[in-house]
């Protein structure tokens, strides 16, 4: 190999090695520890900027199960575990599985409320071109599904923000496409949850729908963002769930933080509670 050769074979390694390049197209790079604060900059920008241009003013959020089904599928799994059962009456994990789809059933009921409480949302504040209290949910299935298909069949824009999981949860059909987030960290996606939120709903849930309300409580609570309308939607699931006479019983919270939310039982009255917290008239 002559000396033109070698030269020509250096000069390819150096344009082809990771060091020489860009930044911003290194993904190992982007991807290691040190940059950890460029990708939550790059989270809290991303979605930012999009809202703003998509003329995003304020908020709701929906939180809730992405386990509930829809009700025609959870009749369905009813039918169809049913005909099983009825067929092997001696297979018990039959009776259990028969069971439990009644329960969701029973459940699917917080899907069709939830679908319904965005319609109404929607249609009340999306027309003639505003953009205010936009649906925004956690963009997977159950609850979130539901709310984002009322306001998608309310003909207006919605906002869905996944999150990568162990499982990967995709994000499901009915958010506004260009209004779809993906996120890694936890804390970004609670915060774009917040920003321009006006009000937050709240159907039943496990660990994320818990997580994510008790975080909005806490920083009404403290003082940390003003007091907005924080509405729970199905008594009996939050008695249970969330007992606050029990915590002021033991004196973990005054008696009057009870008073920072509001229980109600379907999407009309859901609607009616975010109405008269604003005096009649929530804020453009």
């Amino acid at each position: 190999m002559n000396g033109s050769d070698e030269s020509k074979r250096r000069q390819e390694a150096i344009v082809h090695g990771e060091a020489y390049r860009l930044a911003q197209e290194d993904v190992a790079f982007l991807a290691s520890d040190e940059l950890r604060g460029v990708r939550l900059q790059l989270e809290l920008l991303k979605p930012e900027i999009a809202l703003h241009g998509h003329a995003i003013r304020s908020t709701v959020v929906v939180l809730g199960s992405s386990r509930t089904c829809s009700p025609e599928q959870a009749q369905a799994d009813v039918v169809r575990l049913a005909a099983h059962a009825q067929a092997h009456p001696d297979e018990p994990e039959l009776a259990r599985e028969l069971a439990a789809a009644r329960r969701r059933l029973a459940g699917a009921r917080y899907y069709e409320e939830a679908r319904r409480f965005a319609e109404i949302v929607s249609c009340r504040f999306q027309c003639e071109g505003r953009r205010d209290f936009v649906v925004v949910t956690g963009g997977g299935p159950g609850i979130m599904e539901a709310a984002n298909r009322g306001a998608c069949e309310a003909g207006a824009r919605s906002i869905g923000l996944n999150i990568t999981l162990p499982h990967e949860q995709r994000p499901n059909s009915w958010i506004t496409p260009e209004l779809a987030f993906r996120f890694h960290y936890f804390a970004v996606r609670k915060m774009h949850f917040m920003l321009r939120a006006k009000a937050l709903v709240a159907f039943p849930g496990g660990f994320g729908t818990l997580d994510e309300l008790f975080e909005v409580l806490t920083l009404v609570q403290t003082g940390k963002m003003p007091r907005l309308p924080i509405v729970l939607v199905g008594g009996a699931f939050w008695r249970r769930a969330c007992d606050l006479e029990f915590l002021v019983e033991q004196g973990m919270l005054d008696p009057h933080d009870t008073e920072l939310l509001s229980v109600v039982e379907n999407a009309e009255q859901a609607v009616a509670a975010i109405h008269a917290f604003y005096g009649g008239e929530p804020p453009a």
